[in-house]
């Protein structure tokens, strides 16, 4: 099994990460925690593990942002229902995006239900697609190296609290770091909502 993470797991994560940030509800972020407490345990070199995630988050935004971009507006066309949906949220998407497009799409990057359909509504808002692009690598690139770094240390420092005080210091490492993300996540929503 350790041979099989230590081959395969950073084409995993890449394939993890570039899925959910297309729109495919998988867990891409937990793919980035796990590979980042693995390389603190030695499987893999930390800074390959952001490169990885970084280069998936924003290949996998691009996708979501043209699949939005080219497909949306025609799925939204197709049923009475979805035209009047399409009548009723379009514009105010649109004039959402023009406003706050790049930061909404920065900060989409570290909220889970944003992460996975964050692209496909700034493509289907016709968000201009190099203001996408610079937004979403900004996103991609601080999301790996927080979450990649976070996990890679707080893992370290678990394993060593383990080893030195037994599952006791374990739990508590755990619990810091399960603060620390909580933390980051309500401030992260707190944001989201001001932007509002």
């Amino acid at each position: 099994m350790t041979h099989l993470v230590e081959d395969y797991g950073l084409i995993i994560l890449f394939l993890l990460v570039a899925a959910e940030s297309s729109g495919v509800p998988v867990p891409g972020e937990t793919a980035l925690i796990t590979s980042g407490i693995l390389a603190s345990r030695g499987h893999f070199d930390i800074e390959w593990v952001i490169v990885i995630a970084a280069a998936g988050a924003i290949l996998g935004d691009n996708v979501g942002y043209w699949i939005g971009r080219k497909g949306g507006r025609r799925l939204l066309n197709q049923w009475e229902w979805t035209r009047k949906l399409r009548d009723r949220f379009l514009p105010p998407t649109e004039r959402f995006f023009a406003r706050h497009g790049g930061k909404t799409i920065f900060v989409a990057r570290f909220v889970a239900i944003l992460r996975v359909a964050g692209a496909w509504v700034a493509g289907i808002g016709h968000m201009p697609w190099w203001r996408f692009l610079l937004w979403n690598a900004a996103g991609g690139i601080c999301w790996a190296l927080l979450f990649g770094l976070l996990s890679y240390y707080l893992g370290e420092a678990a394993a060593d609290a383990i080893e030195r005080w037994g599952l006791i210091g374990g739990a508590v490492a755990a619990g810091v770091a399960i603060l620390v993300f909580l933390g980051f996540h309500f401030v992260s929503k707190r944001v989201m909502s001001e932007s509002d």
